[in-house]
């Protein structure tokens, strides 16, 4: 009866969505589901496979590098420990930032965004001490970017407000399970980070040119699933979310994670190696519009360009359109590009593109890599100097991802708010928090 009800009312809230489309002819549709249908499986395949090769690759290079004619290259109990408990530390960093958001949600974004620039400049004060020309390029690159955090808080500290009001509207009451699910995708991150260290450090140990190419395919590796973990995660909160904030209905997390391996895991896969991308592409156009002002016509008009460019890929690649992924099992192109245009035909795009969510959690996953190399690095730089720099740029990135995922839960509940709102403004469940919000950025022309 649960499920009927559940249904039925998923079906309501999906029919001026889907009214359009309807009169598109089925031929169209077809060709486009089975087309969509072919990339998620293929990409799903491709996930898959890349799992197996990776884990092959690195059991190889872990026995190489433990034989003695490499071992004498890498200290194993001066290079494994730092990185392994810089490893662990990244994951309590993740648990902590996961506890503040609950708690208090106005102090965990004033946090992310004063503490990041801290310990970024931290780290970037470390590689300076390392020593070497690389580490002193690096390091000096650091800090340069830990200003640009710190102007960057001040220019958006007015947001601030809002941003906690969201956040604290949509997280508030969680989905039943959604902590130890959190926690339990937490773990896997932590067990797989530590399943690639050993690669890492095996192929360490040798050093050659070919051990240099292995070491980045790990990092891809990394990369990639650990995007795939965090986008698992936000489709299905975003899914469970979007239901309640439309129905009222709850839908059980355990049933919704299930549905998301089962069903979904072709679009997860193919937005983790999308939405990355083009969200640099999109933070650059930005910048670039921001530097070139009016001031340069040439300069002002090779910006302008490079926005349309971006503004035109981030309509069929958008971390908003995994909430119709989740709910609608579309395609995440099709998702993304309905979305969009949902959201421009309602008037939220302005609203959209100042919102601190995503920024909140980037710093949140910074000020975690940060923790992670300070401690993984200065260990490192105490007991064996020579791999101090390596060390530290593994740890962030693990620290980084790993609390990426742990804040995965906070993004898809904002986004399932917004995509919902977008959906049924009329609908009564919403207070005046967005309307007021658009009314304001019109009054002062945002």
């Amino acid at each position: 009866m649960q499920t009927v009800d559940l249904l039925d009312c998923i079906c309501i809230v999906t029919l001026s969505v889907y009214d359009m489309q309807a009169q598109e002819s089925s031929t169209q549709i077809t060709t486009t589901t089975v087309a969509g249908q072919f990339r998620q499986r293929l990409f799903g395949v491709l996930f898959l496979a890349h799992l197996i090769l990776v884990a092959v690759l690195v059991i190889f290079l872990t026995i190489r590098g433990l034989l003695p004619r490499y071992s004498h290259h890498i200290h194993a109990k001066k290079w494994y420990p730092p990185l392994l408990a810089a490893t662990g530390l990244a994951g309590i960093v993740g648990f902590v930032w996961q506890w503040i958001t609950f708690s208090n949600p106005g102090r965990a974004i004033r946090t992310a965004f004063w503490l990041s620039p801290l310990l970024t400049c931290a780290v970037g004060i470390l590689l300076v001490l390392i020593g070497s020309g690389a580490s002193l390029a690096v390091g000096l690159i650091v800090i340069v970017l830990a200003v640009i955090q710190s102007l960057y808080a001040c220019w958006v500290n007015p947001r601030f407000d809002y941003a906690t009001k969201v956040l604290s509207v949509s997280t508030g009451f969680p989905p039943a399970g959604t902590s130890a699910l959190v926690v339990q995708s937490i773990i896997l991150s932590i067990l797989y980070s530590s399943f690639l260290v050993s690669g890492i450090g095996g192929a360490t140990a040798s050093g050659t040119g070919i051990d240099a190419l292995f070491i980045l395919v790990i990092l891809l590796s990394l990369v990639w699933t650990m995007q795939v973990i965090k986008n698992a995660l936000q489709v299905t909160i975003a899914r469970i979310k979007y239901i309640n904030f439309a129905c009222g209905a709850d839908l059980d997390t355990q049933v919704a994670i299930r549905d998301t391996v089962s069903y979904l895991m072709g679009s997860v896969c193919i937005s983790s190696a999308m939405v990355p991308i083009l969200t640099v592409i999109q933070g650059s156009a930005r910048a670039m519009s921001l530097i070139a002002g009016g001031g340069d016509e040439f300069l002002f008009s090779c910006a302008d360009c490079y926005s349309a460019v971006a503004s035109t890929l981030v309509t069929y690649g958008n971390r908003w359109g995994l909430v119709q992924v989740g709910v609608y099992n579309k395609g995440f192109v099709q998702a993304s590009k309905d979305t969009w245009e949902m959201i421009k035909r309602v008037g939220l795009e302005p609203l959209i593109n100042i919102d601190l969510t995503g920024s909140f959690c980037f710093l949140c996953g910074i000020s975690g890599g940060a923790i992670g190399a300070l401690a993984g690095g200065s260990w490192t730089l105490a007991v064996h100097k020579s791999n101090a720099i390596e060390v530290t740029v593994y740890a962030f990135l693990i620290g980084y991802f790993m609390c990426r995922v742990a804040m995965s839960w906070p993004q898809a509940c904002v986004s399932a708010y917004y995509i919902a709102y977008a959906e049924n403004p009329e609908n009564q469940r919403f207070d005046a928090t967005i309307p007021a919000r658009l009314e304001e950025l019109q009054r002062y022309g945002a």
